[in-house]
């Protein structure tokens, strides 16, 4: 008996154990792939300088610079739209829908779409893992606290239901989201279908406005009433939500004040 407890007691700390080196191992792992990417952008000059040239090109929303610097590809241009797309996921916060409007343009709305959506749910994964494996400490290397707070509440608020929403309002960080889901309990997959449904509407609405940007006289007028259309869209699903949360919590509330009252009728 005493040996069968001893073991038991052994239990917790082998599984203890067991996290901890998977986690080591993760951390190596993303230590690794980062330490390659900085090692290649300051020793490999070409390397550096198209990162730099991307993240200017980006930061200034430039969708000239952006299809010229695709189109000297070639065929290659559709694999290196996809890498800048995750590329700003995972490592620079900087505006994707930049990269959504360019690949409408060069490829049109519909195949301008599956590109930017699929290169951007990649990006979405990839944050989303390296979150849920190495922890919170390497999300706060890539998300700001104030970020992480914000988000966090949000996902305290609206539960299951976070990401969809978050994914609806184009004002709510794409990235900080990948990465602070990662860090709660969300599933993988719900994860995955509430980014793959919530990014669709946006993707769209920009493939669309990318392609018709040299017919569009007045573009800024069709970009702001599009932007809008989707601010719309978004708040009012979490206008629902929350009057339907609100709803539940009424009854929830009205159940308990029944349940005490035929609890004091009982004495």
């Amino acid at each position: 008996m005493t040996i069968v407890n001893k073991k038991k007691m052994n239990l917790p700390e082998r599984k203890s154990t067991g996290r901890l080196i998977l986690w080591l191992r993760n951390i190596a792992i993303i230590a690794a792939l980062t330490g390659a990417f900085f090692l290649a952008y300051f020793l490999i000059p070409d390397f550096g300088f198209a990162v730099r040239y991307v993240i200017d090109i980006l930061a200034h929303g430039d969708l000239e610079r952006l299809k010229w610097y695709l189109l000297s590809f070639g065929a290659g241009a559709a694999i290196v739209s996809a890498s800048i797309m995750i590329f700003q996921s995972v490592l620079a916060p900087l505006p994707a829908f930049v990269v959504t409007l360019t690949n409408g343009l060069l490829f049109g709305a519909f195949w301008g779409t599956l590109l930017s959506w699929s290169s951007s749910m990649a990006g979405a994964v990839l944050c989303f893992y390296i979150a849920r494996l190495a922890g919170r400490p390497a999300v706060e290397h890539f998300v700001s606290n104030k970020g992480i707070n914000y988000v966090e509440n949000f996902f305290k608020r609206y539960g299951n239901n976070s990401v969809l929403i978050a994914r609806l309002i184009p004002v709510i960080s794409f990235d900080a989201v990948s990465y602070v889901a990662g860090i709660t309990s969300i599933s993988f997959w719900g994860f995955f279908w509430a980014s793959a449904i919530g990014e669709l509407p946006a993707t769209i609405v920009y493939s669309w406005l990318g392609q018709n940007i040299p017919s569009l006289a007045k573009f800024g007028l069709w970009a702001f009433v599009c932007v809008a259309a989707l601010l719309v869209l978004g708040f009012t699903v979490k206008k629902g939500l929350d009057r339907h949360m609100a709803g539940r919590n009424k009854k929830k509330a009205a159940a308990n004040t029944a349940s005490g009252l035929n609890d004091n009728n009982e004495f």
